[in-house]
């Protein structure tokens, strides 16, 4: 393995176990939250809802969906789309409380504008 792909290894598993610490090791006064988890590439942003107990994507959604209709799915315009859609097909599916998960990204330009997309959908994290 490469030293640029170790280094983006180690940082999306910091990030991530401590998202699912608070799952898996369930307390039962707190609530129980799937993740919202980020994708970015140059051409397109992901998002998807993961329920990590059970093993199983819940919604998702990205810059490449036909419904959002784009031309260009790598920007900040379309990321924010990116996160008001998943948002509203989490509002279908029930969930309104998430956890989120950057992965190995900053939170910073796209991976902010999903955040702020969701917030403005009716996500709570």
């Amino acid at each position: 393995m490469t030293k640029k792909l170790q280094s983006s290894d180690r940082r999306t598993f910091r990030t991530r176990n401590k998202l699912k610490k608070v799952n898996i090791n369930h307390n039962p006064n707190r609530d129980v939250r799937p993740r919202l988890s980020i994708h970015r590439t140059n051409k397109a942003v992901y998002a998807q809802i993961i329920d990590d107990i059970k093993g199983v994507t819940l919604v998702a959604a990205s810059s490449l969906d036909k419904e959002i209709g784009l031309d260009n799915g790598g920007n900040i315009a379309a990321a924010e789309k990116v996160g008001k859609l998943v948002a509203e097909r989490a509002k279908k599916a029930g969930v309104k409380k998430v956890q989120f998960d950057r992965g190995q990204f900053l939170y910073h330009g796209r991976v902010k504008a999903i955040a702020e997309g969701a917030r403005a959908g009716g996500l709570e994290f």
